[in-house]
């Protein structure tokens, strides 16, 4: 140990630390600076930033024996607080620069040390600032990032006034369609809000630090697991196996159609028979320490029968390869989709017919917190489990039977959450500290490395895709054929639907009259599929959006003309054989024409032999909801204090469940005059909230939206007073009124049936995307100038949530194109070598237009969702524009240098 004195926000401290311990562990556990976040903890995320001596480092790899006498650091905590916010925080608040929160304070932290030292960047300076310094934003997209900093800077140069970095309400009083700052806004830009990591600090010293023991192979029998050395390293209190837990011990996957060959129950909470998958929990270590926890871990022997392994769905789909779960066929679920006439026919008759082969891979969501949670007994016997779950409700009945739990002894808590794009739609950590806490009786937190985060968490699941068009000789389409294998690695939790996702999305956009196509779930032994933004479209319109520019070419048409010519119109359906509810892509296209026409002459002007400039378009679609008649609850509650608490579970990973609520809410409640500084917003409790279904799909603005507008409008029905204004809480018991609203909606879909024929969704979200793209012929290098979405989101609740919304979306899109992959384990395991996108990899040029004329009837107010929009087809335009500049068709994603290369020596890539 070693003693440190120095100055932390201007206040000297005298520590005494482990010399190895690194600076960020010092400030977040021994001086409770929790501000500063650790992300990667590998230097890669700039989540840990702080300023040393007037420089930027990164705390999580600096260690502390570096620090000497009289060196001064700033952290978030000394930049500002909330009750007197720094110009970068009040802007980072008006520009909707923090979404989920969780990179906020290393980037104002990384923002002040660049203005200290250029207090007048360009905004290209503060994005190579941000790009050399690491700094990693997964979610805005860095354009609101940019943003704030410029206005910011402004103010500091004494430009502008800092009043105009603070909000003001309208003279209407309305808040619904404007940029309302984000309840949370400030806490997340003072680095106030407690995430996970932060809540595991703050719980009894009695908490055991958990450690897993995992799978390194990816398929194997268990022969045995010896846990007695481990047992007696110092600081275990227990090692966990599968025979402590009381349950099923296995997290059933909802199966959500009977044809499917599985039963669910595939997914072990700890191995027990079989390793499924490389990270696989085999054993959990209980100790006192996070550092005797993983010492321990060490000493766990399990004994291994090595089996063959399929890592991808081809793999697993030969005739020799072996079931993966013994009794299943590794091709477990198959889903069909018949349309209008049988096309057989239609294809030997047709006047053009097109057909091609895609993949879109397995991409990592690549969160900046990583996977995180806690559990504990309460006073009254519930196990109760903290996390980044986003499906709170959904989860708990996932997981009960599992731990040998009734449901109404266990209740789950979303957290605060840095980001997770979907992939807590599945549980990850719930279970295992769950079963840890109920054998240990003990409270137990867990945090993955972000190795364990990345190798253990699912991702998103390729699809290998055939698809052919039918047209007739003006280029209208006649018929579509596809056939499709999902890899969805060892779990089969919702499978089946990400198969249907293929059915429903694969030519959308596009009225087909003839459809045929069969998907098959496939099992195998890479990392398990989980829900990712778009889930299943960015498949599916990879595959039918680039087959739309080979159809366009080989007519000889221009691509926005086919596009122009098949698109929804009334009387069209779409591949569920619905009609859609508006039609608003006649108008998006015509608006995007001008635009695409100068960009086309700009790409030809400035082509030269070594950068060659194109364009590329992409018809995006995608429902809001989870199939058939989905459902939601809410309540509105009049408090004593005359504030108004809006319960809901709408669980929050970073998209806006804060603003969605708070803005919905203050709509419905206009008539009483209610300000929307008086509303509240809950966390979701499956114990305290009522179910709200989970965040994914674009539901919650539809679904949690319409219950809270129900409520609310039940509230203004029976508060309201004579003279239109609001009882206050006194008056309402007085008078015998309830304080509490109930409020439930239910949208009027139709599932599907066996032929993939149905309304699954009432609400849609739909765009036109145009990318702008320089390809380096010479390094194969592709660059992205410029993204242009046409988006008809319906009536905008928010305008700072739905425009980083897209700006991530986009992003995401930007890096499934070009970089981002998670085919080698080992290699893509970090940021870096997955792929991920810095500021300088997204284009500071990203324009949307917004087309509010079509209102959605099953809308609260009008409004669809906005979520999974801008990531259904942003690769597929970007792909277009790829083979328009240079003449490479990139068949399988991602588009790196080198296969660009290899297509421009005349390769099939």
């Amino acid at each position: 140990m070693i003693q440190k004195r120095f100055f932390v926000n201007g206040v000297e401290r005298n520590v005494i630390v482990d010399g190895e311990d690194t600076l960020a562990k010092v400030l977040r556990e021994q001086l409770g600076l929790t501000g500063t976040k650790v992300g990667c903890g590998t230097g890669h995320c700039g989540s840990c930033n702080v300023i040393l001596n007037g420089k930027l480092i990164r705390s999580c790899v600096f260690k502390i024996n570096r620090i000497t006498e009289g060196d001064c650091v700033t952290t978030v905590e000394g930049i500002g607080t909330p009750e007197k916010l720094h110009p970068l925080q009040k802007a980072w608040v008006k520009f909707g620069a923090a979404q989920c929160g969780f990179c906020t304070p290393g980037f104002i932290v990384s923002a002040k040390a660049l203005l200290d030292q250029n207090p007048k960047p360009t905004r290209e300076e503060v994005r190579e600032w941000f790009h050399v310094n690491r700094n990693a934003c997964r979610c805005t997209g860095y354009i609101p990032i940019v943003d704030a900093v410029m206005a910011a800077a402004k103010v500091l140069r004494g430009e502008m006034s800092e009043s105009e970095l603070e909000y003001r309400l309208p003279e209407n009083g309305r808040i619904w369609g404007g940029t309302y700052p984000r309840p949370t806004a400030v806490a997340k830009a003072t680095g106030t809000l407690d995430y996970g990591a932060d809540l595991g600090l703050k719980l009894p010293e009695e908490t055991l630090q958990l450690a897993l023991v995992q799978a390194t192979v990816s398929h194997a029998n268990i022969r045995g697991i010896d846990t007695s050395e481990a047992e007696k390293m110092p600081g275990v209190y227990k090692v966990v196996t599968h025979k402590d837990v009381k349950g099923k011990n296995r997290i059933t996957g909802l199966i959500t159609f009977p044809t499917n060959k599985g039963d669910g129950w595939d997914r072990p909470i700890l191995c027990d028979e079989k390793v499924f998958q490389f990270g696989d929990a085999i054993a959990i270590v209980c100790a006192d320490t996070y550092e005797n926890a993983c010492a321990a871990a060490e000493k766990v022997k399990v004994d291994l029968e090595i089996l063959p392994a399929y890592m991808s769905a081809p793999a697993a789909m030969a005739e020799d390869a072996l079931e993966i779960h013994p009794g299943t066929p590794n091709i477990y679920y198959i889903q069909n989709l018949e349309k209008g006439d049988p096309t057989g026919p239609i294809f030997e008759t047709a006047a053009v017919t097109v057909e091609d082969d895609f993949y879109v891979g397995r991409q990592p969501h690549m969160t900046i917190e990583p996977d995180v949670g806690f559990a504990y007994m309460t006073d009254d016997g519930i196990l109760k489990i903290h996390s980044k779950t986003i499906g709170a409700h959904l989860h708990l009945y996932m997981i009960a039977p599992g731990l040998g739990v009734e449901p109404d002894k266990i209740a789950l808590v979303s957290n605060p959450m840095g980001g997770t794009f979907g992939y807590k739609f599945s549980p990850t950590m719930e279970a295992l500290v769950g079963a840890a806490t109920l054998a240990t009786g003990k409270p137990c937190f867990l945090r993955y490395t972000y190795f364990q985060h990345m190798t253990y968490t699912g991702k998103r699941s390729p699809f290998f895709v055939n698809i052919k068009y039918a047209a007739d000789k003006e280029g209208r389409l006649l018929a579509m054929e596809t056939d499709y294998n999902v890899d969805h690695g060892p779990y089969s939790e919702f499978g089946d639907l990400l198969t249907l996702r293929g059915a429903q999305f694969m030519g959308a956009g596009y009225n087909i009259p003839n459809i045929k196509g069969t998907g098959r779930t496939v099992c195998t032994n890479h990392a398990w599929g989980s829900a990712f933004r778009a889930y299943g479209s960015p498949q599916s319109l990879y595959s039918s959006e680039l087959l739309m520019d080979e159809l366009a070419e080989k007519l000889g048409m221009d691509p926005w003309e086919i596009r122009f010519k098949n698109c929804y119109r009334p009387g069209a359906t779409n591949p569920s054989g619905q009609e859609p509810e508006v039609f608003s892509y006649p108008e998006m296209l015509e608006a995007l024409k001008p635009r695409y026409e100068a960009a086309k002459k700009k790409a030809e002007k400035e082509s030269t032999d070594t950068i060659k400039k194109g364009v590329g378009l992409a018809m995006a679609c995608y429902g809001c909801g989870l199939d058939g008649p989905d459902s939601s609850e809410a309540w509105a509650v009049l408090n004593p204090d005359d504030t108004v608490t809006i319960v809901s579970a709408w669980e929050d990973h970073g998209q806006g469940a804060d603003m969605g609520a708070i803005g919905t809410a203050h709509e419905a409640l206009r008539p009483l005059g209610i300000t929307p500084d008086r509303l509240r917003f809950t966390w979701p409790d499956t114990s305290q909230t009522p179910n709200s279904g989970p965040s994914g799909g674009s539901r919650q603005q539809v679904l949690t939206g319409n219950a809270i507008r129900v409520a609310c409008t039940e509230m203004v029905a029976g508060l309201r007073k004579a003279d239109g204004t609001c009882m206050t809480y006194a008056e309402a018991i007085a008078a015998g009124k309830p304080v509490k609203y109930v409020g439930k909606f239910t949208v009027p879909g139709v599932a599907c049936d066996e032929k993939g024929q149905g309304k699954p969704f009432v609400v849609y979200m739909y765009g036109v995307f145009l990318a702008e793209v320089s390809v380096n012929t010479e390094t194969g290098k592709v660059t992205v100038d410029k993204m242009t979405l046409m988006a008809d989101i319906g009536k905008v609740n928010n305008r700072l949530v739905t425009d980083g919304q897209i700006y991530g979306g986009i992003a995401q899109g930007i890096g499934l194109a070009l970089s981002e992959d998670f085919e080698d384990i080992k290699k893509h395991s970090t940021l870096l070598g997955a792929g991920f996108p810095f500021a300088k990899d997204i284009p500071d040029n990203i324009e949307i237009v917004y087309f509010e004329n079509y209102p959605r009837e099953f809308g609260p107010f009008g409004a669809a969702g906005v979520g999974e929009l801008p990531l259904s087809s942003p690769h597929a335009a970007i792909g277009n524009a790829i083979y328009n500049a240079c003449g490479v068709r990139v068949h399988r994603l991602p588009a790196r240098p080198e296969k660009i290369l290899a297509g421009l020596g005349g390769e099939h890539v």
